[in-house]
């Protein structure tokens, strides 16, 4: 990270926050910390609001992905989870919420750094695995918050064409050539691939055809 504030990883936190605070009020009958854990949840949100929103170029008003409350801005998306693109499906925001829908189409453009596009595929890549290395797992999570069947149909033919063979979903692989990956087994985006799977056939199975 360049900046002390993950912008992601705080939205993820109140969510947490709030599931804390219904467990400790229902389970654990602690009306006490209950309040405190909502209380701090709802000051990390007014400060996300506050601090995290910034001018996107080319989309407006939208989330950075790190900062520093000091005017300091990181503008990027990274694959991994939590990110920006995952945050309704982290439960943070609504898909159609407008900030979300600008970060969104900023985050998977050639405008954000970690965004790339190449003959075997284009998607979401990180910082972790270097420049022009797309991950399946942000791949993954555009699908999974995506109201639109085409993008959806659109991943699963991807993540279908770039597993190299394999059979298995890949820590990331470069963009012209889905045989030059990383990580042959990557358990987490393995499991996941699973839950949009399952998710794709609850809701809309004829995608899968």
């Amino acid at each position: 990270t360049i900046f002390p504030l993950l912008v992601s990883s705080n939205f993820f936190a109140v969510v947490s926050l709030r599931q804390a605070a219904e467990m400790l009020g229902r389970i654990h009958h602690d009306s006490e910390s209950a309040a405190q854990s909502s209380a701090l949840a709802d000051e990390v949100e007014h400060a996300l609001r506050e601090y995290a929103v910034v001018q996107l170029p080319g989309a407006g008003p939208g989330y950075a992905y790190e900062v520093d409350a000091y005017g300091g801005r990181n503008c990027m998306d990274d694959a991994n989870v939590p990110s920006l693109l995952a945050l309704p499906y982290l439960g943070a925001v609504k898909r159609d919420d407008p900030l979300y829908r600008n970060t969104r189409r900023w985050a998977l453009s050639l405008r954000n750094p970690y965004y790339f596009k190449g003959a075997a595929a284009e998607g979401l890549g990180g910082p972790h695995t270097g420049l022009n290395m797309i991950w399946p797992l942000g791949l993954i999570v555009q699908a999974l918050t995506s109201a639109d069947d085409e993008e959806i149909r659109r991943c699963l033919d991807l993540l279908q064409k770039t597993q190299a063979g394999t059979g298995f979903i890949h820590e990331s692989f470069y963009k012209d050539d889905s045989k030059k990956y990383t990580r042959s087994w990557f358990a987490w985006a393995n499991t996941i691939f699973g839950e949009l799977i399952l998710t794709t056939f609850e809701k809309q199975p004829q995608l899968l055809n």
